[in-house]
C-alpha cells in the first residue's frame, strides 16, 4: 500500500538562493520565485507546511513591465474617508523598486498564515549587493525571454 509522504519541520534542509532581476519581467520572476519559497519544486513538497526555500533578489530597481503594464493603476484605501489613492506600476516600481517587487511576489503566495511564514523567507534589495554573503546563497537563473 502506498503512503503519501508528509513533510515534517525538522527534517525539512532550506538552502540560500540569490536572484538577479535585471532584465526579467517582473511577474515571471515573481512567480518563479514563489515557487521555490513555497517549496513546490522540491520532491518533499507538502502543502500544509512550509518547506521552501530563502530567496535573495537583487537589482529590484531592473526589473522591466511588459506590454502597456507601465500605465496601469494601482488602487488601494487607507481607510479614512475619501482615502482612495492610486498610483501607476511604473511611478511605483521606480519609486519604490523592492517594495513594489516584495507586493508582486505576495501576490501569488497564499494569503494565510502559512503565507505569512512563507514571505519571511523572500529579502528584495534593489541594487546589486546583499548583506546575506554568510549564508553562501547560490545564483538562481530565472527565466529570461
Amino acid at each position: 500500500m502506498n503512503r503519501t509522504y508528509t513533510a515534517k519541520p525538522d527534517t525539512i534542509e532550506r538552502k540560500w538562493y540569490v536572484v538577479d532581476g535585471t532584465g526579467v519581467p517582473v511577474g515571471r520572476l515573481a512567480a518563479q520565485v514563489a515557487q521555490i519559497l513555497r517549496g513546490k519544486h522540491k520532491p518533499t513538497f507538502t502543502y500544509n507546511q512550509d518547506c521552501g526555500d530563502f530567496v535573495i533578489v537583487i537589482n529590484a530597481d531592473k526589473v522591466v513591465l511588459t506590454g502597456g503594464k507601465g500605465d496601469e493603476l494601482i488602487h488601494w484605501h487607507t481607510g479614512w474617508p475619501g482615502g482612495l489613492r492610486n498610483i501607476s506600476r511604473e511611478k511605483y516600481l521606480t519609486d519604490k523598486p523592492a517594495q513594489y517587487v516584495e507586493k508582486v511576489i505576495w501576490g501569488m503566495v497564499p494569503k494565510t498564515k502559512l503565507g505569512k511564514e512563507i514571505i519571511k523567507k523572500l529579502k528584495v534589495y534593489a541594487g546589486g549587493e546583499h548583506p546575506h554573503e554568510a549564508q553562501k546563497p547560490e545564483p538562481l537563473e530565472i527565466g529570461k525571454k
